[in-house]
């Protein structure tokens, strides 16, 4: 009979243990998660997380803002659940996931853009791809060597990190690896590449568009203060001012401006929880308005039905 009662008290305690760890699961409207994101998408993260909390007060995110590789290998080592980036998994990393025999997910929401940025005292304001590319040769130092350049003085590239996702984008461009010998800058934020062009000329700082696109918010407009966004034309010798593309909504969407990007969120999510909430909200609902106000392009537009009705 004691047998019998020992047995039963070890399953129910089993059972009951069980069904806790259960309701300790997060679910889409509510629990606890850590999020990563490159700093160059500080103000598109910051506004997607806060909205769907907004909607859902027991959902909460702690955001963790680093370098885009740093952030990817958060996520791998399940410090964070999902990640902001650029790009999605090489395969050594999609490989860490399947020893763990975790399936995880990459969906796009968005295009995006590395935007050139100049103090306002310089008015060298477009380039060309080729001459990008030369700068990053090595073989373009100096804003005279820009056609059209107006100063004389070398040419500062300005980012915000070293292993940041707005210098990756850039190499992989140009297929560069060495960097080495380039007067390169860096800061520690998306916000100091923006402070430093605004006091140095000969600047060319680069930084995530939406820090600059927002066109509603206050900061977006102390931000731009003072700078100029560079216009970049993919043709060789262009020949008019409408050769040239700002990182901008439509030009971003219309696939025109050439220094564009994808935005992923890499998730390793193993059960319906609130990562893939968020990711559902930002991709197919209310949240590519959100993605659309801040000046970039959503990957999948929100759907608004208009009624018209006879007078």
């Amino acid at each position: 009979m004691i047998k019998h009662l020992l047995w039963l008290g070890g399953f129910l305690t089993m059972l009951f243990g069980c069904t806790n760890e259960a309701t300790k699961l997060d679910n889409p409207a509510r629990g606890t998660i850590t999020v990563a994101a490159d700093e160059s998408f500080r103000p598109l993260v910051t506004q997607l997380t806060s909205a769907y909390a907004g909607i859902y007060p027991d959902a909460h995110f702690k955001i963790v803002f680093r370098p885009e590789q740093e952030a990817i290998n958060m996520m791998l080592r399940d410090s964070a659940r999902i990640a902001f980036t650029t790009r999605t998994l090489k395969p050594n990393e999609r490989g860490v996931l399947n020893q763990l025999k975790i399936k995880g997910s990459t969906t796009k929401i968005a295009t995006d853009g590395v935007a050139l940025i100049i103090n306002r005292a310089n008015t060298d304001s477009l380039m060309t791809m080729n001459e990008l590319q030369r700068l990053f040769l090595g073989q373009i130092k100096d804003w005279s060597q820009l056609k059209g350049g107006n100063q004389s003085s070398p040419i500062t590239l300005v980012f915000d990190n070293n292993n940041s996702s707005n210098l990756a984008s850039i190499l992989t461009k140009f297929n560069i690896s060495d960097v080495s010998k380039l007067r390169i800058f860096t800061t520690r934020s998306n916000r100091e590449v923006i402070d430093f062009v605004r006091k140095n000329p000969s600047a060319l700082g680069f930084i995530g568009v939406n820090w600059i696109s927002d066109g509603d918010e206050p900061l977006t407009a102390e931000l731009s203060r003072d700078l100029r966004v560079v216009g970049v034309s993919d043709k060789p010798n262009p020949t008019q001012r409408s050769d040239y593309y700002q990182p901008f909504q439509e030009d971003l969407g219309m696939l025109r401006y050439p220094l564009r990007r994808p935005v992923y969120v890499l998730s390793r999510e193993a059960h319906p929880g609130l990562g893939g909430g968020l990711i559902n909200y930002v991709a197919r609902d209310a949240g590519s308005l959100i993605i659309y106000k801040l000046g970039l392009w959503p990957t999948i537009p929100y759907n608004r039905e208009i009624n018209l009705k006879k007078s």
